[in-house]
């Protein structure tokens, strides 16, 4: 059997960014011991579960930071109208600057976005669905409020009833 390339490595091994993808989003899922019979959320720091619901609750689409937005000729709707103006949006956020208003959870899933963009750091989201720019930035900023939202519900499991924790105890 030949032996691996030092330019490829075999392909048994699994790259390094890789088994530290795993490990943090594996790792708030373990619980102590063997975890067999305990409840899901178990695994994860009471404080930082309770700071990042309280977060859930009152996040809104008003509490986006504003992101830099340029606009563009869009091939979207609008006949020779989208020939002569821009209104395609192109807005950008970056990473530190979203991280800093996330719950302390969510931020290592934020470089997992479908949105980010790795050349700069950030997230970039697109519109040009509408014939006004105003209404195309404005989408971004709901697409943005969605992305967040569904990061947190990958992220943070729902409340455990208390009826569910004690029968996870009696076992």
């Amino acid at each position: 059997m030949a032996a691996a390339s030092p330019l490829r490595p075999s392909p048994t091994v699994q790259p390094l960014w890789l088994h530290c993808a795993v490990t943090v989003l594996a790792t708030p899922h373990r619980a102590a011991g063997s975890g067999r019979y305990t409840a899901f959320d178990s695994g994860f720091d009471t404080d930082d579960l309770k700071t990042a619901r309280q977060w859930r609750q009152s996040f809104t689409q008003d509490g986006l930071p504003k992101g830099n937005t340029i606009y563009s000729r869009s091939s979207g709707p609008g006949g020779q109208h989208v020939n002569k103006t821009e209104t395609k949006a192109t807005t950008t956020w970056a990473v530190g600057e979203l991280a800093g208003m996330v719950p302390l959870l969510i931020r290592p899933r934020l470089r997992m976005s479908r949105y980010y963009t790795k050349a700069n750091d950030s997230f970039t989201i697109h519109a040009q669905e509408q014939r006004s720019r105003t209404a195309n930035a404005e989408a971004n900023r709901v697409k943005l409020y969605e992305e967040l939202v569904a990061l947190y519900e990958a992220s943070v499991p729902g409340e455990s009833r208390p009826e569910t924790a004690t029968k996870y105890k009696a076992v």
